[in-house]
């Protein structure tokens, strides 16, 4: 539960283009420079932070179908998009002067160590941030999938999940001005009603873990910090 000091660890998921530039592919230093501040802000109000990182800003298998590469290839493809993205957020984040591990679900031992439960969390306890590439390891599963697994697997308190609206709305609110925003959402409701913020396995996962969700809109200053700190922020799923 949070406290008033927040969190003590907080699973942080964001996707991979607010890394990109403003077509969404590629890595943007600025942004990324960005995202790396508000993580270390986190870190030094004394919350463990575990990071996953999605990889669509340099490869995803939905919106590259018409490549023709078949499906299983193309979501390995998009976990090693995930891991450069880690490790790029990695150099940001250590260029503050705080450490911080990648650890990935396929093996490069040359960039990133394996990911390892036990490891990992001893790595937190360190006050190390922790970031998790490379998926689940398996095609068919999102990064979501990944965020609400490893958040489960290293007893995190809450999953965070960061994106470009204020919280999950009954429609697009980009498309309808009608669209009106939850403040709070169960879990079955989110997966009976089909919400799009992140994938059923993930709600499913979540669920079953009694993991809390907080989606909210990281593009405000502080949003994040405000997040893992307990404070009344975006829509809560429970």
């Amino acid at each position: 539960m949070a406290t008033k000091k927040g969190y003590k660890r907080i699973m942080l998921k964001i996707s991979g283009e607010v890394l990109g530039n403003a077509d969404g592919q590629g890595i943007n230093t600025k942004a990324l420079n960005k995202i790396a501040k508000e993580i270390v802000d986190v870190n030094k109000h004394g919350v463990e932070v575990v990071v996953v990182i999605g990889g669509g800003n340099i490869w995803r298998y939905r919106d590259t179908k018409e490549a023709g590469i078949e499906r299983t290839t193309s979501d390995y493809m998009g976990m090693l998009g995930t891991i450069m993205n880690a490790v790029a957020l990695q150099s940001a984040i250590e260029r503050t002067g705080i450490h911080c591990r990648v650890a990935t679900s396929l093996d490069l031992p040359q960039i990133a160590e394996p990911y390892l439960r036990r490891r990992a969390i001893r790595h937190l306890e360190k006050g190390r941030i922790v970031i998790c590439g490379g998926g689940t390891g398996s095609p068919f599963f999102t990064t979501d999938s990944a965020a609400a697994l490893r958040a489960a697997e290293l007893n995190c308190e809450v999953l965070l999940k960061a994106t470009k609206v204020d919280g999950v709305y009954t429609s697009d609110p980009m498309k309808n001005k009608d669209a009106k925003r939850y403040e709070t959402l169960s879990y079955d409701d989110a997966i009976k009603n089909n919400i799009q913020v992140m994938d059923q396995a993930a709600f499913s996962l979540c669920r079953d873990s009694k993991m809390k969700i907080i989606v909210f809109d990281m593009h405000n200053k502080g949003s994040i910090l405000k997040a893992a700190m307990g404070g009344k922020i975006g829509t809560l799923v429970s």
